[in-house]
């Protein structure tokens, strides 16, 4: 792997904070953009940090480019297209010491990068960091957090923890070379839970260290390419199921799934599948929340979207 010109080595004058390399795959939101970058300038972090802006199936702004303490350099999307194509763009593009992801409409606190440093220091076997959020909806911050320090496989069997958001992850970089983790997953449909399938790889190699105070403000709604294809949704989640195989063997790991395609299924219209996948919802975990909500929309009592809207002022999600 080798680094765009200009990267700073962890043997700098930052002594013992190792040097972090931050990914931002974009496509076509440049206000968003920039609001993201200002939060990366801004952390506090004494040690060097670079930032590699991703360009998806459009060409990059140069005039972004920056050099200085804190450099910024882009690069268009050299894999697959998509959002796991364009991060692995820029993980191979960098060599620093750690690797960190930033949605292009996700802003980080001004201490996020010092704090999950730190973290890692105080664990130096574990490879993976992340941290609680909070979520940006209309005019209301809600946050998120886990109630741990610690992740484990069977924490992210049974939920998907959005709390443990893209935007949070720092990683040594050493880990994207390791056959049991790799890179992102560039065949997973629509660039769709790839973030949680990382998540599981990278658990399984071991815990999970989290910072559960919310360090990322993160942007929720129609701000997101996917918040309402349910087709990629539901080709992802069934995409999960067959590379996991743990999530199907968790009554309350499969329930959810089962309950998110049932109501999916119910958005779309197609009611044959979404009583298929309401009943297999209920098999797995009768008191599975989502089987209950894709029966209202079923019978027409509610609209899908109005229910995730309803939860997305809360800071959830279906």
């Amino acid at each position: 792997m080798s680094a765009p010109a200009g990267h700073t080595s962890s043997t700098s004058a930052a002594g013992h904070w190792p040097s972090v390399g931050v990914i931002i795959p974009t496509r076509n939101r440049p206000e968003l953009l920039r609001r993201a970058v200002t939060g990366i300038v801004a952390q506090d972090y004494p040690g060097p940090v670079r930032t590699i802006v991703i360009f998806d199936q459009h060409d990059p702004d140069a005039s972004l480019c920056r050099g200085g303490e804190r450099p910024l350099d882009v690069l268009p999307n050299l894999r697959k297209p998509g959002l796991a194509g364009a991060r692995n763009t820029g993980i191979v593009a960098l060599d620093t010491d750690l690797v960190a992801f930033c949605d292009d409409d996700d802003v980080w606190l001004p201490t996020k990068l010092r704090r999950q440093v730190h973290a890692l220091q105080q664990r130096p076997q574990a490879e993976f960091c992340t941290s609680a959020i909070e979520v940006e909806f209309a005019d209301r911050l809600t946050p998120r957090l886990a109630g741990a320090s610690l992740v484990g496989l069977d924490d992210l069997v049974r939920s998907r923890m959005s709390m443990l958001h893209s935007s949070t992850f720092l990683v040594r970089r050493s880990a994207f070379a390791a056959d049991e983790m790799g890179l992102v997953a560039e065949d997973a449909p629509g660039s769709q839970n790839e973030d949680w399938d990382l998540l599981l790889r990278a658990v399984k190699r071991g815990e999970i260290v989290h910072v559960d105070d919310p360090l990322v403000r993160v942007l929720w709604g129609r701000s997101s390419l996917f918040a309402y294809e349910y087709g990629t949704k539901m080709a992802s989640l069934r995409w999960m199921m067959t590379r996991h195989p743990e999530i199907a063997a968790s009554t309350t790991g499969a329930g959810r799934v089962y309950g998110q395609l049932a109501c999916w299924s119910a958005a779309t219209g197609n009611r044959r599948d979404a009583w298929r996948w309401t009943k297999a919802a209920m098999r797995s975990n009768w008191r599975e929340p989502r089987a209950a909500i894709a029966l209202a929309a079923v019978t027409g009592v509610v609209k899908v979207e109005s229910v995730l809207g309803a939860l997305h002022r809360r800071g959830r999600g279906i």
